[in-house]
């Protein structure tokens, strides 16, 4: 189990570090509105990437193994460096795209976040785990918990330890800015202009890095 927590830790930083979630979640506790969708917002993600995640591990379970603990499982690297590969060229694009058109601009969806009510930030949090990037990022999880050796008990904890890192970074601005809003204003205001000024330049870092580490990991098992 210790290898598969090692294994998902660097794919749930990427999840956790993703600039789209945390914006959308600064820009509903600014809103007027975000005392009553900020909660809703939060559930909806942290029950979408679990559902998520835990949908593309039980795919994962059921490609077959090798027969012999010798041989290598090459259909799950394959997969690993296929989906590694992926990511590299979302990050170029991403990348591409921040250096030809920088701008201090939210995207237009996200200025029409401060008006949802509960529910409606409940979807729109849930249906954020399935973007392009999410869902490949959610495949790797699901090939890293996928293990002959791991119990049920066991990849449903190593599930549960990705989301709670993955969520991390909407959890807590969000308990912070309920429990003391006027104190938390101020550096959501900071937080908000940071990352709209670098979203796309540290988006494209990170999915890079982690398609390369995923790449290595299904080269390794070949």
């Amino acid at each position: 189990m210790l290898q598969a927590i090692g294994h998902i830790l660097p794919i749930a930083l990427a999840v956790a570090i993703s600039s789209v979630p945390i914006m959308a979640t600064v820009v509903i506790l600014l809103s007027p509105k975000g005392k009553r969708t900020a909660l809703p917002f939060l559930i909806g993600w942290v029950l979408g990437m679990a559902v998520v995640v835990t949908a593309f591990t039980l795919g994962a379970q059921a490609i077959p193994s090798p027969r012999s603990n010798r041989r290598p499982d090459t259909v799950i690297a394959a997969i690993e460096i296929l989906v590694g590969v992926a990511l590299v060229v979302l990050a170029v694009v991403e990348w591409r795209r921040a250096r030809r058109h920088p701008s201090d601009a939210m995207p237009k969806w996200l200025e029409s976040v401060d008006k949802l009510g509960p529910w409606s930030a409940f979807g729109i949090a849930v249906a954020l785990n399935i973007r392009p990037k999410g869902l490949l990022l959610a495949i790797a999880a699901g090939l890293a918990i996928r293990a002959p050796e791991l119990s049920v008990g066991e990849s449903a904890i190593v599930i549960v330890i990705y989301t709670i890192i993955g969520a991390s970074t909407v959890a807590v601005p969000v308990i912070l800015a309920l429990a003391d809003p006027k104190g938390m204003q101020p550096r959501l205001l900071e937080m908000k202009d940071w990352i709209t000024a670098n979203q796309g330049t540290v988006t494209a870092l990170i999915v890079f890095l982690i398609g390369v580490f995923i790449i290595g990991t299904g080269l390794a098992g070949l």
